[in-house]
């Protein structure tokens, strides 16, 4: 697909995070997940798209953040199309009914989620996190997320996205940059 050489993921557990491979064997939808190898210097949406001729429609970024209220903080992701931006202090925050909501520190997402930095992706994280969905991620047909490692992509239906654990279809919670 694309510029991609993908092969089926449940077969190329090698190229994903752990958590990703163990949620992988537990979902329903896990058949149609592809994997494809990258240059993990490429691993940023823009450059990655770029190289391997993703259109950015297709290409959804997952950001971790922090939503605090009353002293307490919880974790959550975000996932919006790559032509968007995730509302953290807009509708993700008052959609998790906290007083203040950012992007979690890059040594806290890591440490969270066993992935790595800029290879975070919604499959695989802590089951007791929301996993916002933007629903253009949802409508987009095939879209390349993350795979928990720099080195490689998933690809799958946007729309099997709304089956993971803690997942919530979100209207509007991607904002267009152009």
């Amino acid at each position: 697909m694309w510029g991609l050489k993908t092969e089926p993921a449940l077969e190329r557990e090698d190229l994903v995070a752990a958590p990703v491979a163990a949620a992988l064997r537990e979902w329903a939808p896990a058949d149609r997940v592809l994997v494809a190898p990258i240059d993990p210097d490429l691993a940023d949406t823009a450059n990655c798209a770029a190289a391997y001729g993703i259109p950015m429609g297709a290409s959804a970024n997952c950001v971790v953040i922090a939503a605090k209220r009353a002293g307490q903080v919880r974790m959550a992701a975000c996932v919006v199309l790559a032509t968007t931006r995730a509302d953290v202090n807009g509708v993700a925050r008052r959609h998790l009914e906290a007083r203040k909501a950012s992007f979690a520190p890059q040594d806290d997402a890591v440490a969270a989620t066993g992935m790595e930095y800029g290879g975070i992706t919604p499959i695989g994280l802590p089951a007791e996190w929301p996993v916002l969905v933007d629903e253009a991620v949802l409508e987009a047909g095939h879209v390349v997320v993350g795979s928990g490692l720099r080195g490689s992509k998933l690809v799958l239906p946007g729309a099997d996205l709304a089956e993971l654990p803690g997942a919530q279809p979100l209207a509007g919670l991607g904002v267009r940059t152009d």
